[in-house]
């Protein structure tokens, strides 16, 4: 059982998939744990990756779903190209999208403490993202419901198989 929460920073992948985790007696891995310092510090300044500089911390982030058997791993995995390298490491690894709303991003950046990613990276972000397709199976999880409600709903859903 491999999950991988994916979305923009500030969609809720660290707490949805901590929860989830729990739910499904799962191990939880932060994604963004794996970065490399040089990245943290690319953001840092306002400055989104590269994909040169996110192919080695995708690498990382696969190696993590291998490795382990019950994962949720929270990792924005923006692009189809990204899961679709990921799946390369886990085949089996199912995506969770939070549903978020640029407008309840922005909400959120001004609650947000302790974070590397500014909030003038948002819309880098919603440029990036190219939201799961239906043929990626991926469970969507509406970020309007309380974190321990959608994270039953997600467990549900995956142990309904």
């Amino acid at each position: 059982m491999r999950l991988i929460v994916m979305g923009v920073a500030g969609s809720g992948k660290t707490t949805l998939g901590v929860a989830t985790a729990q739910e499904l007696d799962a191990i939880f891995i932060d994604a963004d744990d794996l970065h490399p310092e040089d990245n943290i510090s690319h953001m840092s300044s306002g400055k989104p990756l590269t994909d040169e500089m996110r192919w080695p911390w995708l690498d990382a982030c696969g190696a993590a779903l291998r490795d382990h058997d019950r994962i949720v791993l929270g990792c924005s995995a923006l692009r189809r190209s990204y899961r679709d390298h990921l799946r390369t490491f886990a085949p089996d690894a199912r995506l969770v999208y939070p549903r978020v709303t640029e407008d309840m991003i922005r909400e959120r950046f001004k609650r947000r403490t302790g974070h590397f990613m500014p909030e003038r990276l948002i819309n880098s972000q919603f440029r990036t993202l190219e939201p799961p397709t239906i043929d990626e199976n991926p469970i969507l999880a509406p970020a309007t419901l309380p974190v321990q409600r959608a994270a039953k709903l997600v467990a549900s859903i995956v142990l309904a198989k």
